[in-house]
């Protein structure tokens, strides 16, 4: 009798000696994971570069990037908030420190936010030594287009290279593609034999912008292949375009007239402002032309002059689209 309960005794005691070591395993806290660290490797116009993953401080201060950046809720620590236009949400983002214009740049300020990655271009290249004194450790990514290369590629080669250094490169796909379709679309629906020609409007003046280099509306007439209602020889390639007469420009007869509203994204809310198919209409030079009479003006988004990127060509060319695809 002694020995059965000495057996039983001792089950007992085995029995809450497992108990009390599978409770401890459930309540002790699990050892957290050491964090884990990845690379990614890409090329941009300076080369090679390999960064780890996911970065810590994000700047950014090329206008071509940020609607792509902020459709892919990327933090920014800092960047070009001056130059971003109302429609990008970093403008009103007070966490993300203000780096100032390109005229009047606060580039100290990238100090403060200690970053790891910048993506630089546009308006702030001419700052890229500085900035890489600045900011030593960071690696410093410029994907700005390339002369010579086809701008519609660029801005493909951009989005795709932004991808990979993300980890977006199903959304970079999806951007690209949709503005495949908008190219195709406005290539499908033109008639070549239509004159195009591209303008600027700036002051509440009318200019000619270049086909081919013209700011903003020149890349169309590459992309598209549209043929050009006059080609003026030496013309400039700066945001006011060349300013020729408005007679000249009519005497040209185009079938379509293609904008950039340049005031429309830096001098919207000021006394005077005139957008930019007002001034058109109101033009007593140009109110014969073939495209003023039929309504074939097609304004770029009002936004473009401060936000070139890849999804304001795409709405462009779909604007685009729809006007030719109406007639």
């Amino acid at each position: 009798m002694a020995s059965m309960k000495l057996r039983a005794a001792a089950l007992l005691g085995v029995a809450a000696m497992t108990l009390t070591a599978c409770g401890s395993n459930t309540a002790a806290p699990a050892e957290s994971a050491p964090a884990s660290t990845s690379t990614v490797t890409f090329t941009d116009n300076n080369g090679e570069h390999t960064i780890n993953t996911p970065a810590k401080s994000v700047v950014a201060t090329d206008n071509r990037t940020f609607e792509t950046l902020e459709s892919w809720d990327i933090k920014l620590t800092a960047g070009a908030v001056a130059l971003m236009p109302d429609t990008i949400s970093y403008a009103k983002d007070k966490n993300v420190v203000d780096l100032g214009s390109h005229r009047e740049p606060n580039l100290e300020a990238i100090v403060e936010v200690a970053p790891d990655l910048i993506i630089n271009g546009q308006r702030f290249t001419q700052h890229a030594e500085k900035i890489s004194k600045l900011a030593p450790e960071a690696t410093i990514v410029n994907l700005d287009p390339r002369e010579g290369e086809p701008f519609d590629k660029e801005l493909k080669r951009q989005t795709t290279v932004l991808g990979e250094i993300f980890g977006k490169q199903a959304e970079a796909k999806a951007l690209t593609d949709e503005f495949d379709k908008s190219v195709a679309r406005a290539k499908a629906a033109y008639n070549k034999d239509e004159k195009v020609m591209g303008l600027i409007t700036s002051g509440g003046e009318i200019n000619y912008s270049a086909p081919g280099s013209g700011r903003s509306v020149g890349p169309a007439f590459d992309i598209l292949g549209l043929t050009p209602a006059l080609v003026v020889e030496d013309s400039s390639t700066d945001h006011e375009g060349d300013d020729i007469s408005v007679e000249a420009i009519a005497g040209s007869n185009p079938d379509w007239m293609l904008v950039l509203d340049r005031d429309g994204a830096v001098a919207a809310d000021e006394s005077g402002y005139t957008p930019a198919a007002d001034l058109l209409k109101k033009s007593e030079a140009l109110a014969n032309v073939t495209a003023s009479k039929e309504g074939n003006i097609v304004v770029m988004p009002a936004d473009t002059y401060t936000n070139e990127g890849i999804q304001t060509y795409t709405e462009f060319f779909n604007d685009f689209a729809d006007a030719l695809e109406s007639k």
